[in-house]
């Protein structure tokens, strides 16, 4: 992951507190907060599960096993005791609005073993989530939050993470397309540099990521160009910088991937009615 070695110290924070309370007589725990562009918030890890949501903005959590992003109309669920980070990549000057809950422990919510999901906020949960960020009746936010875990029981997950793999030659080259997606060498020669054959590669990138190679660089390549997007650029610019034969064949990927159009992508999820914005 990036060490972020020069980002200045007022776009560097820490994680909540509340992500820390041990408590099952308070399952659900709410906390908000509004970041600038640029924005980090260093690795860390903490027992309370965690249902990140961008209210606003572009995230993107980067864990030991993958890289997600979380646009508007999106959360991610992060299980208790995952070591992670958090960057806000919307355009400047725009930043982020987050409205996070935390649940304990002792409160299962997601099946075990599945890691970061990047999930869709339904209209419900939204409502939810935003109340509770501004109540402080425990009855009221107990009755809330029982409402929260079914629904972010029921959520399926969204095609926004990537797959990273634990082998280091693997992780060598995963890591280089995510800061280079647009690098648009073949496998044998990217596997060179990685330390393997290109049968090897081909083999981990199915064993450890369930993606071919194929498959793997055309996600890297469309979570950068979700990134893009959010920053205004126009489908035609994203995908000559990302290597696409033209902005058609851009477009059909983006749309074979997400089932939306570049354009209309972001504005569809960001949208939802003016009486959720509330602080």
């Amino acid at each position: 992951m990036t060490k972020d070695v020069d980002d200045p110290p007022s776009l560097r924070f820490d994680p909540s507190g509340t992500a820390f309370v041990l408590d099952p007589a308070r399952p659900v725990l709410a906390h908000g907060r509004d970041l600038a562009a640029g924005a980090h918030v260093a690795p860390h890890a903490h027992p309370r599960g965690q249902l990140l949501w961008a209210a606003e903005g572009l995230l993107r959590l980067g864990a030991e096993d993958g890289v997600w992003l979380v646009p508007p109309g999106f959360g991610i669920w992060i299980p208790g005791g995952t070591r992670h980070e958090m960057r806000v990549v919307s355009r400047p000057g725009t930043g982020a609005r987050t409205r996070n809950l935390y649940v304990d422990p002792s409160c299962p919510v997601r099946p075990a073993g599945r890691g970061c999901e990047v999930l869709p906020i339904s209209a419900l949960l939204r409502e939810v989530v935003l109340r509770m960020a501004a109540e402080r009746d425990a009855g009221r936010l107990a009755r809330l939050g029982a409402v929260a875990l079914d629904e972010i029981a029921a959520a399926q997950p969204a095609p926004l993470d990537l797959p990273g793999g634990q082998d280091p030659r693997l992780r060598r080259l995963t890591a280089h397309l995510g800061r280079h997606p647009s690098d648009p060498r073949p496998l044998p020669l990217l596997a060179a540099e990685a330390g393997a054959s290109p049968r090897t590669l081909e083999r981990l990138f199915r064993a450890e990521t369930g993606l071919s190679f194929r498959d793997w660089r055309s996600r890297v390549r469309l979570l950068a160009a979700i990134a893009r997007l959010e920053r205004g650029e126009s489908s035609t610019t994203i995908a000559h910088s990302l290597g696409y034969r033209s902005a058609s064949a851009f477009v059909a990927a983006f749309r074979s991937h997400f089932g939306a159009p570049p354009q209309s992508y972001l504005r569809n999820r960001a949208s939802r009615p003016p009486e959720s914005r509330q602080p």
